[in-house]
């Protein structure tokens, strides 16, 4: 199952992405119907290629030093209807289909709350019951 990189174009320049001094570059994942951030994490040119091969989400975890699958534990998959990348080409958007909560705490979204610490998005599971 492929995944859509870009969209047509007139031009046939395929843009690489150009991966940071750590090999990784920042994703954001957006809910392709409602427009909603889910979440910013990063990905390995290993995570972009599982991610287009799969069609779903994987990024590299920088404090576990690991690849890993989105929703692999908690069963809240992102499956990725579309990668685009920026003008610079040193970040990406995952067009998604969230199953569940996209935020380990159980919210809908990893942004759910303002600086000001009022909750903003609801929570949608309880983290305790599917993380051990």
């Amino acid at each position: 199952m492929g995944v859509s990189t870009h969209l047509p174009r007139m031009d046939t320049d395929v843009p690489e992405p150009a991966f940071d001094e750590q090999a990784l570059l920042p994703a954001v994942a957006q809910d392709v119907d409602s427009g909603d951030v889910l979440m910013l994490a990063y990905v390995s040119e290993e995570a972009l290629d599982r991610t287009r091969e799969s069609g779903l989400a994987h990024y590299y975890s920088r404090s576990r030093e690991e690849l890993w699958q989105k929703g692999k534990t908690s069963g809240n998959v992102q499956r990725v209807e579309e990668i685009r990348v920026d003008c610079d080409r040193d970040a990406l958007l995952y067009l998604v289909r969230q199953d569940g909560g996209a935020c380990h705490t159980g919210h809908e979204s990893c942004f759910y709350r303002t600086l000001d610490g009022d909750v903003v998005a609801d929570r949608v599971f309880d983290p305790d019951d599917v993380y051990e």
